[in-house]
């Protein structure tokens, strides 16, 4: 099917090519996830690593459609709070969902910071955690304001250094594996007394984490060049690449080391190299790691502004957030406030636990933005876009549902916090754009 980008009229600066947002997406998606979360998905399935991988990848690209058509449908700043305004005609609904995003991306955003202060960065400078990870996030709040263009651009460096890095671990173990070593037997093993489908679906939920990042790039589509026949080609590529390597990554790690090594590992990635006896430095992979979580972060906290951005161009939020620096064209005011947000979210929990609030808070907008894929579909837009077929937002609603029934009552309670803060919020604004009313009609 030939496509055809429109031309909506846009203050932000149409600075992403082809190339640049399938980077963007890959980045994001890689990221710091899969450097640390073997070790954790080894512990509930064993050695069959790949198979959770594959299911959450499976179930992220059905999400992934819907995205595809409602991005290129609407390729506005704002993403799925623009879609569920669409969709439901609803400005609560709207806001909540937008809110949800927003909460996802900046606590994320806290979470890596942490990451980022925390042994990784000890291997070269011995600095308290917690003032580090809010120097981090100040510095990326600076490049992030320098521009749209420099921010992916660095993604692009910090993508290509991360993505190296694990395939360094895929080349070293398939030498080790080729010259007789290692178990490739591993790779089919369960943990003794367990039900393989059950453990799936547990370790489904937890690499399910490692793909989400993709939802980022539908904020940015406003600065995409012929975003109708850009993004999706870039966004199910970038997907399918990371699939590509997570498995890889799943094979190499089970072929390398016993499941009882690997579970619960800190630094998995860096022990699966050791194993091999490849020589390769420790420091060298932690390098790699600052890198992909910074990159992590960087593309989060992109996201977020331009979140925030696009809410107060639909007036869910003040007006004051869509301030654009008049050179730079960048939203100053919402990279401002997302980056002291986080700075604070950064100070509240640990990162395991922030990470699990990030998947349920993104399950509600994933759950929205399939809903409202099917609901828009009688909406006709003047140009040619990417259409899904039916069956697959009624499967990816059915996959957010069922990843809803795993998380824990620990995560929906703090969930439930946020998205209180969220609605006191919206009461707030409403109270003060009635009283506003109030005085005209007076």
């Amino acid at each position: 099917m030939t496509i055809t980008e429109q031309n909506p009229d846009t203050r932000l600066k149409r600075g992403i090519t082809g190339p640049l947002l399938y980077l963007f997406i890959l980045g994001d998606v890689l990221g710091a996830g899969v450097y640390a979360l073997v070790g954790v998905i080894s512990e509930e399935v064993g050695g069959a690593i790949w198979m959770p991988l594959m299911v959450a990848l499976a179930l992220a690209l059905l999400t992934a459609g819907s995205y595809a058509e409602l991005v290129t449908k609407y390729p506005k700043a704002g993403g799925a709070a623009v879609f569920a305004e669409r969709a439901f005609r609803k400005p609560f609904i709207s806001f909540l969902v937008g809110f949800c995003m927003l909460a996802a991306g900046v606590t994320s955003a806290a979470g890596l910071a942490q990451a980022f202060a925390g042994g990784y960065l000890t291997t070269f400078i011995d600095v308290p955690a917690t003032p580090a990870a809010l120097v981090f996030l100040v510095l990326l709040g600076l490049l992030n304001m320098r521009g749209i263009k420099e921010s992916v651009r660095s993604n692009v460096v910090m993508t290509v250094i991360e993505v190296s890095g694990l395939v360094l671990v895929i080349v070293v173990v398939g030498i080790f594996v080729a010259a007789g070593n290692g178990d490739l037997s591993r790779v089919n093993e369960f943990p003794p007394g367990v039900g393989p489908a059950s453990a799936v679906l547990a370790a489904s939920l937890i690499a399910y984490y490692s793909f989400v990042g993709f939802e980022v790039s539908a904020n940015v589509a406003e600065e995409v060049h012929d975003v109708s026949r850009v993004y999706p080609r870039a966004l199910f590529g970038a997907l399918l690449t990371a699939g590509v390597v997570y498995l890889l990554i799943g094979l190499a790690s089970s072929a390398a080391l016993a499941p009882d090594q690997l579970a619960g590992s800190s630094s998995p990635l860096l022990d699966v190299v050791t194993a091999t006896g490849a020589g390769i430095p420790g420091w060298l992979f932690s390098l790699v790691a600052l890198i992909a979580v910074a990159n992590g972060a960087l593309l989060t906290m992109i996201m977020s502004s331009r979140l925030t951005f696009g809410m107060a161009e639909q007036g869910l939020f003040p007006s004051v957030f869509d301030r654009v620096l008049h050179r730079r064209r960048t939203p100053w005011v919402a990279i401002v406030a997302t980056t002291l947000v986080a700075m604070a979210l950064t100070l509240t929990g640990g990162l395991e636990s922030l990470s699990q609030t990030v998947v349920l808070l993104l399950l509600f907008v994933f759950l929205s933005t399939n809903i409202a894929v099917l609901v828009l579909r009688k909406d006709a837009v003047e140009h040619k876009h990417f259409r899904i077929p039916a069956v697959f937002p009624y499967l990816a609603i059915a996959s957010c549902i069922l990843l809803l029934t795993q998380q824990t009552a620990e995560i929906w309670f703090r969930t439930g916090i946020l998205l209180a803060v969220g609605l006191a919020l919206y009461g707030v604004q409403r109270l003060v754009r009635s009283r506003a009313r109030r005085a005209v009609d007076q």
